[in-house]
């Protein structure tokens, strides 16, 4: 299991339902829309603190984020 793939699945789910794009959810979190982009193909590990900043900007529980994860 590939867990940057996995992290990133969940983000890109977890925006989808909110109805939020890639470049909305960079602009609530003062993250670049690349960087983002990079997170949710599992290219990128994300700092605890931009993990925070992305749940707080779903409005959801850090927990959500690591669904599949074991």
């Amino acid at each position: 299991m590939n867990i940057s793939k996995v992290f990133g699945n969940n983000v890109r789910k977890k925006r989808l339902e909110k109805g939020i794009s890639q470049e909305q959810l960079a602009a609530l979190t003062n993250l670049h829309r690349t960087y983002i982009g990079g997170i949710e193909r599992g290219e990128r590990n994300p700092s605890l603190v931009n993990i925070l900043k992305i749940s707080k900007a779903l409005n959801i529980p850090v927990t959500a984020l690591f669904e599949g994860i074991d």
